[in-house]
């Protein structure tokens, strides 16, 4: 079979729909299909070998320039060409810059309408690239903030159109009532150009259709999986404090200060005697206030010499850091729909800690890696990681659970076993 798959870029950072097309498209290439993994606006950051085409379309410094000065829509695209190189989108990818929710909401939009919008000259520079790669049977967009891309593509290929559904709603929630209520009324719209959403979990597939409006009927789930090469439970080890570990990006949703707080509770109740905070994730510039607070909360509760964050870890690093904790838990303050640190945390056979809600649930009974509480609730939080550090042989019959069930429900084979069933159902019809 032969895919064009588009990805959407995060700049500078390690991203979980990005590290999910990677690992996708690595496994269909390894099975001998033909798969174009083609990035917009940024180069994708890979954990693993990067299979991603050095081209990318919809550079981010046009699809900025192009939204803020009216001139740029209409520069010849030898000029464009100069800040549309990879290295030139990596280097302005290294700056963090702060994302005005107004700014935001008009470029969502923008994109959303299109050929109308204000990025016009990037769609007419897909359309004319489209014409130079051999034909795919299949397109797979990235995200229903990109459906603005489906009704051209599907002109200029008259080929299925298939895009992955992955946390689009958190995004939306983010703009205002105005930018918001235009971005789902375009991606209505546009819903007819597509012929099949994919949805990451049971839960997404479940709450997505009626949030972005579109049929039910066409939506299939094709769970996350990971390649666990290099994944394994930590040997035997020296005696060493109880170890807690939060790894995701940093930013209030994601809650680590409910985390720290549950922490807090836990060392209060002096059980166990010994423990630490370890923390990694990217942190963007806007956050790392958020980070600071967290970690003068830290001192001022005299838990300043337990907590530590490691920043941004590549593969190995990842690995290495996973292996050492006891404990993972990541309490989400919105409805997660995918986790996937959960599967990188238990292919590591480290037992889990997560709130009842979104994707977890289901993420859990299928692996019994871990324990659910209840949502927002410090207390509930730290008795869940009490439990585990008073019952080490629950711990570990946890974390091996949890590593089985990842190899059998959540390995990149059967990510791409599903996505090849719901794409040749698709071809057919």
């Amino acid at each position: 079979m032969r895919l064009l798959s588009i990805t959407a870029g995060a700049a500078d950072m390690y991203c979980g729909s990005c590290l999910r097309d990677n690992a996708l498209a690595t496994e269909l290439m390894r099975r001998g299909h033909d798969v174009v993994l083609m990035p917009v606006y940024t180069p994708t950051r890979t954990d693993e070998p990067n299979v991603s085409q050095r081209t990318v379309l919809f550079g981010g410094i046009s699809v900025y320039l192009e939204q803020n000065v009216p001139l740029f829509r209409h520069t010849p695209r030898l000029l464009d060409w100069l800040w549309d190189r990879p290295a030139v989108l990596r280097l302005a990818a290294r700056r963090s810059i702060k994302t005005d929710p107004r700014w935001l909401g008009e470029m969502t939009v923008s994109m959303l309408e299109g050929e109308r919008g204000h990025q016009a000259k990037e769609f007419a520079k897909l359309v004319d690239w489209l014409q130079t790669v051999p034909p795919p049977d299949i397109v797979m967009l990235p995200n229903a903030m990109l459906a603005g891309m489906a009704p051209p593509i599907k002109r200029a290929l008259n080929r299925p159109v298939v895009c992955t559904m992955q946390g689009e709603d958190l995004f939306l929630e983010g703009l205002s009532e105005a930018h918001r209520r235009a971005a789902l009324d375009l991606i209505r719209r546009h819903a007819a150009s597509i012929d099949v959403f994919v949805a990451v979990s049971e839960f997404y597939a479940r709450a997505m259709p009626a949030y972005l409006g579109v049929p039910a009927d066409k939506v299939r789930v094709v769970p996350l999986g990971i390649n666990p090469d290099g994944y394994a439970p930590a040997g035997a080890r020296p005696p060493r404090p109880f170890t807690v570990g939060y790894f995701a990006r940093v930013a209030p949703e994601k809650g680590l200060h409910l985390l720290a707080e549950a922490y807090r509770r836990l060392r209060q109740r002096g059980a166990p005697a010994d423990a630490r905070l370890e923390v990694a994730g990217y942190v963007s510039a806007e956050h790392r206030p958020y980070l600071a607070e967290v970690e003068r909360r830290m001192e001022e509760w005299g838990l300043g010499g337990e907590f530590r964050y490691r920043g941004v870890l590549d593969r190995p690093q990842k690995i290495a850091f996973l292996q050492g904790l006891d404990v993972l838990s990541v309490p989400a303050t919105y409805d997660e729909p995918k986790g996937l640190f959960l599967f990188e945390a238990m292919a590591c056979g480290v037992p889990v800690v997560q709130p009842r809600r979104g994707a977890f649930p289901e993420v859990l009974e299928r692996t019994g890696g871990g324990l659910l509480v209840e949502p927002d609730d410090p207390d509930a939080l730290a008795a869940g990681i009490a439990e585990l550090a008073a019952d080490p042989a629950c711990a570990r019959a946890l974390g091996q659970a949890g590593r089985e069930g990842v190899l059998r429900h959540h390995h990149v084979s059967v990510m791409a076993d599903r996505a090849l069933e719901v794409m040749e159902d698709v071809a057919r019809r």
